[in-house]
């Protein structure tokens, strides 16, 4: 992906229309990108400056603090009780809310990708990251409690991407082949599911994402194909359909699979996907994620020219999906002029244009500010910017307007 030089943060909550809440100007070679859920806290890394870690109050344009590390930060995970910077080979576990430091991890596996996945339920923290550089091995540690949970021999080979689903009870992974998926029962470590993305070439998986629901999973990587799979059981059928041509060959498969090695058996019982998409062009950097808007399930791929694709899924048929939308995040459409699908979706062209950063900035604070804490550097210790609003953090109950939101795709440079 081309290195950006500003960020850009959008709010999505009808499919015609992509509004942008705000725009930075004044941070020069953005690499990372990490924001609150749909608080006004946002965490940038650039690489001008790749040891150290910004987190802005970007509605007051002021910046609360900043952190620096021994080396470069390869990734910034946060949910509302920590905050996660995972470097090559340590990973450092910040109390969000005053920013204190409680946990090193030192001498991790190499993870060059700053692979790391942490889970958005701030109740259950739970943070996945690789045990090993050379099979796919997952440590999945508990954040809040500060305790190793379970070791998951996941794969063979070193993986490649790692997602909790919403409530942190499942983790999906894949490897550098990409050919297939696995889940997870968390904190056990469990095997549910298996599911086989393909089997002609080795492909590089880019994104995991479960559904809000958690009952589905997308999958996308540098084919032209987003593969979204379905969490159902395929156990043995009751009642009626047992006498039913289908059971008959589905206990046939069953049994015949016990005479074949593990290997065979198993992708006999790997499920395919439930649903696809062709995107228009492969070989691109490409981020999906599940998400409801206006009521309805869609899938949302991002690319590294700047479009975001909006499609239609159907949860009961699955299928091909359909595109309901494209929306131009950066850059300029080749062709300008509007273009109609097969389906009559209109496509449109570039986003509309961001509020300049002053206007944005001058925004009032949104919300009672009941409680305050200071930010302060760690260089020195000065202290520095606006207060944070504690309603913004996980102090016991949380009430914020976001609960219900899932959490925004963030910015890497791959």
């Amino acid at each position: 992906m081309q290195m950006i030089t500003v960020y850009v943060l959008f709010s999505l909550t009808m499919v015609e229309k992509l509004d942008c809440i705000h725009e930075s100007v004044e941070t020069p070679d953005v690499y990372i990108v990490e924001r609150l859920f749909s608080s006004s806290l946002v965490v940038v890394v650039s690489s001008s400056i790749p040891l150290r870690m910004y987190i802005y109050h970007f509605k007051k344009g002021t910046e609360i603090c900043n952190y620096s590390y021994p080396n470069n930060i390869l990734a910034v995970k946060l949910n509302r009780q920590r905050l996660v910077v995972c470097l090559e080979e340590s990973i450092y576990i910040h109390n969000i809310k005053d920013m204190e430091l409680l946990q090193t991890l030192l001498n991790t596996p190499p993870n060059p990708s700053g692979l790391c996945a942490l889970s958005v339920n701030h109740s259950n923290s739970y943070l996945a990251y690789p045990g090993s550089a050379t099979i796919g091995e997952i440590v999945v540690y508990d954040a809040n409690n500060l305790t190793t949970v379970t070791l998951i021999p996941a794969h063979d080979s070193p993986l490649a991407a790692l997602t909790f689903n919403v409530s942190a009870t499942r983790l999906a992974s894949a490897s550098e082949k990409g050919t297939v998926i696995r889940v997870f029962s968390i904190p056990e470590g469990q095997r549910l599911f298996e599911f086989r993305r393909g089997m002609k070439r080795y492909v590089t998986i880019s994104s995991l994402s479960f559904s809000p629901d958690g009952q589905f999973l997308c999958a996308s990587s540098n084919t032209e194909t987003v593969h979204i799979f379905k969490m159902e059981q395929t156990g043995p059928s009751r009642g009626d359909e047992d006498s039913s041509w289908g059971a008959y060959v589905g206990k046939m498969f069953s049994t015949a699979s016990s005479y074949f090695p593990a290997q065979v058996s198993g992708m006999m019982s790997q499920d395919r996907a439930f649903a696809t998409v062709h995107l228009l062009a492969s070989g691109q950097k490409n981020i999906c994620t599940l998400a409801i808007v206006q009521k309805l399930p869609r899938l949302l791929v991002a690319t590294a020219d700047g479009q975001l694709f909006i499609y239609n899924l159907d949860p009961q048929d699955g299928g091909e999906c359909v595109l309901a939308q494209k929306h131009r995040l950066f850059g300029v459409d080749e062709d300008q002029a509007e273009v109609s699908d097969p389906e009559g979706s209109k496509v449109t062209g570039p986003a509309q244009t961001c509020p300049t950063y002053a206007a944005t900035a001058a925004l009032p604070a949104t919300g009672p500010i009941t409680a305050t804490l200071t930010g302060y550097s760690e260089d020195g210790g000065a202290k520095k910017g606006e207060i944070i609003p504690e309603h913004e953090f996980a102090a016991g109950p949380v009430c914020l307007d976001d609960e219900n939101e899932f959490p925004p795709v963030s910015i890497q440079k791959c």
